[in-house]
């Protein structure tokens, strides 16, 4: 497209009047770590929001398998992630600037924290622990919020997290009964192996069975909290009409259920619950901050290498 035939910010976002305006996310950055299915769609729809820049982590190509559930297309196979989501964005929001780290955030944070003071938001949206560790890290050191998403088991659920500054960070929930690190879908045999998710010693057929993923439809939910979650961070204090979801969305952690299958399974048909849970319905609960939290304490000392 010309650049005389890009409609101007009004012209775009004409329909979100009363809602949110065009100019109050246009100054916004956020920092979004791992382009995968959820990084990706997540970013397309702040992109169409009108948040102004990005900061794009992934080190990762497009592969066959992520196709499913990636907004990436045929023509994007072999592409860097970051190269295919910068057109992405630019292509929903043309006045938005795009900065592209091909990084891994476990080995390299020096990548994130010598841009922090510019980043309003952080969205992790990786696939493992330790990634999730050191983000907490960061955010909790510099007073970042940080926005975690992920899918349970073939996607049969998930959950997200969000820790705001000076409140529970990502350390507190894993020591909370309410999340099972090991109930954790797995996304990709390579990356699975490197955290461990996938011993080393599983044959290929073995790992093959481990990697079954759910449908895109199934982690469109997850992505839509974590989107929601993401403009009421960027917009509070600013008059818009997604401020009214901030007497709504009071907790810092949300549970979803697509299937009532293994750890649903006893969960109640949709239709007929009553008051107990049921599949296909948002569930919140306050996640208190942990003393002896490794990440986020004050009093506790560590010792190091």
């Amino acid at each position: 497209m010309k650049k005389s035939q890009i409609p101007s910010r009004e012209e775009m976002y004409s329909r979100s009047h009363g809602i949110l305006e065009v100019d109050i996310l246009k100054d916004k950055c956020v920092a979004i770590v791992g382009l995968g299915s959820f990084g990706s769609t997540i970013a397309v729809e702040l992109a169409k929001a009108g948040v102004g820049a990005f900061c794009l982590y992934d080190f990762d190509t497009v592969e066959p398998h992520n196709l499913a559930r990636h907004i990436a297309t045929v023509h994007d196979l072999g592409r860097l992630k970051t190269d295919v989501m910068e057109d992405a964005i630019l292509g929903k929001n043309p006045y938005a600037e795009v900065r592209k780290y091909e990084v891994n955030i476990s080995a390299q944070p020096e990548a994130l924290t010598g841009i922090i003071q510019d980043i309003d938001l952080i969205i992790c949206a990786t696939d493992n622990n330790p990634s999730r560790y050191v983000l907490s890290g960061i955010a909790h050191q510099y007073g970042k919020p940080c926005i975690y998403g992920r899918a349970f088991t073939r996607a049969e659920g998930g959950d997200v997290f969000i820790q705001q500054p000076g409140e529970a960070c990502y350390g507190c929930l894993v020591g909370n009964d309410w999340f099972d690190p090991a109930d954790e879908e797995i996304t990709n045999e390579e990356s699975a192996r490197r955290s461990g998710a996938i011993p080393a010693y599983t044959s290929p057929e073995d790992a093959d069975a481990m990697v079954q993923v759910g449908l895109s439809s199934d982690i469109l939910p997850i992505c839509n909290m974590m989107v929601k979650l993401s403009l009421l961070v960027l917009a509070h204090g600013r008059e818009s009409g997604i401020a009214a979801l901030e007497d709504e969305l009071v907790y810092n952690y949300y549970m979803w259920a697509n299937r009532r299958e293994r750890k649903f399974g006893n969960w109640k048909p949709f239709n007929n619950a009553g008051h107990l849970p049921t599949i296909l319905r948002w569930y919140g609960a306050q996640i208190p901050a942990n003393p002896a939290c490794s990440i986020c304490s004050e009093s506790l000392e560590l010792l190091t290498e």
